[in-house]
C-alpha cells in the first residue's frame, strides 16, 4: 500500500508541476492588472464547489469499484471525502500559507459553510454520478487545473499591493503542496480506507488498482 501511494505521488507530481505553473501565470496577470477582491472570490465560488464534484464522483466510484459496499454507503464516502479534502485543498493549505505570509486578507472561506447551498448539493451529484459511470476516464490535468485554479484564487483573495519575488516564491510552493497531496489522498488512501482489507488487498496485488478509467485522475 505505502509503495503504491508513494508511486501515485510521484506519478502525479509532473502534472501537479505544470498546473502549479499555469496558476502562477495567472496569479501574476491578476496581481498587475490590480484584479479586485470580488473577482478571486467570485472565481473561487465557481471552481471550488465544481472541484468537490468531481472529487466526490472519483471518490464514490473508487469505493463502489473496490468496496462493494451499500448505496448508502457509497454515497456518504464520496461525500465526505470530497468535502473534506477539498477543503483542506482549497482552502486550509491556502490559508496556512497565507497566515505565514502575513497576508493583508488571509481568512479560511470554508466553501461547505459559506456556500453550503452550492457545495452540499454538489458533492451529492458527484457521489450520485458514480453509480452511473462508475469507472469514468477523467483526465488527470483536467482535475488538476479544478484544484489548482481553486486553490489559487483562495490565496489571491488574501492578496494587497504588490507582490515581491519571494511571496511569488513561497505562494507557487503552497499551491503546489495544496493540490498535490490532498488529490492524492482523495484518489487513493481515504476510499480504500472504508474498504475490506481483503478487497483491498486483492486489488493491490492484482495489479487492479487503480482501476481502469480511475488511473492517474485527482
Amino acid at each position: 500500500m505505502l509503495r503504491r501511494i508513494l508511486h501515485e505521488l510521484k506519478h502525479h507530481a509532473p502534472f501537479t508541476l505544470a498546473g502549479t505553473l499555469v496558476g502562477v501565470v495567472v496569479m501574476l496577470v491578476m496581481v498587475f492588472s490590480r484584479a479586485s477582491h470580488e473577482v478571486s472570490h467570485t472565481l473561487f465560488a465557481v471552481f471550488h464547489p465544481a472541484h468537490v464534484l468531481l472529487s466526490a464522483l472519483t471518490t464514490a466510484a473508487m469505493f463502489r469499484v473496490h468496496g462493494r459496499g451499500k448505496w448508502w454507503t457509497t454515497i456518504i464516502v464520496g461525500i465526505v471525502g470530497a468535502i473534506g479534502i477539498a477543503t483542506l485543498s482549497d482552502s486550509i493549505i491556502p490559508f496556512v500559507g497565507e497566515k505565514l505570509l502575513s497576508l493583508p486578507h488571509a481568512h479560511v472561506h470554508a466553501g461547505f459553510i459559506e456556500q453550503w447551498f452550492i457545495v452540499l448539493p454538489a458533492a451529492l451529484a458527484g457521489a450520485l454520478l458514480a453509480f452511473v459511470w462508475p469507472r469514468t476516464e477523467i483526465p488527470h490535468a483536467g482535475h488538476v487545473l479544478l484544484s489548482t485554479s481553486a486553490s489559487l484564487f483562495h490565496m489571491t483573495m488574501a492578496l494587497g499591493g504588490q507582490v515581491g519575488p519571494g511571496t511569488m516564491a513561497a505562494l507557487t510552493a503552497f499551491l503546489f503542496l495544496a493540490v498535490w497531496l490532498p488529490c492524492c489522498t482523495s484518489d487513493i488512501i481515504f476510499p480504500l480506507l472504508f474498504v475490506k482489507k481483503n478487497d483491498r488487498q486483492s486489488a493491490l496485488e492484482s495489479g487492479t488498482f487503480p482501476p481502469a478509467g480511475l488511473k492517474s485522475q485527482i
